[in-house]
């Protein structure tokens, strides 16, 4: 694999660190503003509204310059926005740095996309973006965990500052590393429109906020349901993370590799397992030793999707791929917010703590019935072979 690859890796890092990291630090952001907890968690609303924002509009200002200087641009928006957050005076001004550090979030994984596939051979596109993507699966693994010992122990702004630091790593890396590519030719806002008049880029994109919303419907609320009903102490549901975390590593790893020879097959068997996984996990969470296992496997099941459907937004937006790809960034995100609604609903009307885990059945499940409609309709519009004359 190229060294390019790895300034892309070490940019999805300091991207998936400063996504997450929030989460583990809202107790100590909510004290220091003076506001409530609901109030601070505004700041992972504002950052996942800014990815499906953003992701088309900086994908539409980048089709007019070259896709390194795009990518060095969208690392220097990154920094930019984290310094404002380490140094913000008012929770107005923190959330603003959020949103600024989020505007560069989907753009960049969709562009770093189809640079990560333009630098390897065809059959080794889908393992070229899944090494990308490691940089974020590690994030989850060791950045999330790390900056929240780090922000609890010498406060939250270190936290971002640090984070901050990881921006310049990975605009300095992308400048040194990245090769240049010219914008591609007829690289224009009307040319990658046309890419959503296929039916299949629309369907591979409704898989993504399903399937991934699958697995957010259950993870969102995983430390509920680990405290109250598996009986884990508070302090456990870190390092239950660190194994949602090596799931998704795996599974990254794994979906990669499968994707590039069977890519449909991969995903028919990663959302049916999703969906298993997810029902089996209404039992499972209720002994500790079982829901461990069952967190590792939904980390691992649910990271396995992302390379393949990637790679499908890429392969059947032919031509004009770049939005296309941003804009499914923004639908992984997008299907966090629909699960995480949807989980709180349940929860809200009294179902108890697992019942999220239902929501993420029905979720998988479409997205499973989906991706078979996609296989059916492909398989009637390819072309037939023509009988050989006699």
């Amino acid at each position: 694999m190229p060294l390019a690859l790895l300034a892309l890796a070490i940019g999805a890092f300091g991207i998936g660190t400063t996504e997450f990291i929030v989460m583990g630090l809202l107790p100590d952001i909510a004290a220091d503003y003076g506001v409530s907890i609901p109030t601070a968690g505004l700041l992972v609303t504002g950052y996942a509204i800014g990815v499906v924002l953003g992701a088309p509009l900086m994908t539409v200002l980048g089709t007019r310059i070259d896709r390194k200087a795009m990518l060095m641009l969208l690392m220097g928006l990154f920094t930019v926005g984290n310094l404002l957050s380490a140094a913000a005076p008012s929770f107005g001004l923190l959330l603003a740095g959020r949103i600024t550090a989020s505007l560069a979030h989907g753009a960049f994984f969709g562009i770093g996309s189809v640079v990560a596939a333009e630098l390897v051979a065809p059959d080794k596109k889908a393992g070229a973006i899944a090494t990308m993507f490691t940089g974020l699966t590690l994030a989850n693994l060791v950045g999330v965990p790390l900056g929240t010992m780090i922000g609890q122990a010498a406060g939250w702004r270190v936290t971002f500052a640090l984070v901050a630091g990881l921006g310049v790593l990975g605009l300095l890396g992308v400048g040194k590393l990245v090769p240049a590519l010219p914008r591609a030719e007829g690289a224009r806002l009307r040319r990658e429109l046309t890419a959503f008049r296929n039916p299949q880029v629309l369907l591979a994109m409704a898989m993504t906020v399903l399937g991934f919303g699958g697995v957010f419907a259950a993870i969102t609320y995983i430390a509920p349901m680990m405290t109250q009903v598996a009986g884990y102490s508070d302090g456990a549901v870190t390092w239950l993370l660190v194994l949602l975390g090596a799931g998704m590593f795996l599974g990254n790893l794994v979906g990669g590799r499968l994707a590039d020879r069977r890519l449909m097959p991969l995903l028919f068997v990663t959302l049916a397992g999703l969906a298993a996984v997810l029902g089996l996990f209404t039992v499972t969470a209720h002994d500790k030793a079982a829901a461990a296992v069952t967190v590792l496997l939904i980390g691992a099941l649910g990271f396995a999707t992302v390379p393949p459907l990637q790679k499908r937004v890429l392969d059947q937006a032919h031509g004009a791929p770049t939005l296309a790809s941003a804009m499914n960034i923004g639908a992984f995100n997008l299907g966090n917010a629909l699960a995480a609604w949807l989980g709180g609903l349940v929860l809200s009307a009294g179902y108890g703590y697992t019942a999220p885990n239902w929501v993420g059945v029905a979720l998988a499940g479409s997205a499973l019935l989906l991706a078979v409609l996609s296989a059916v309709l492909e398989r009637r519009s390819a072309p037939r072979p023509v009988p050989l004359a006699a």
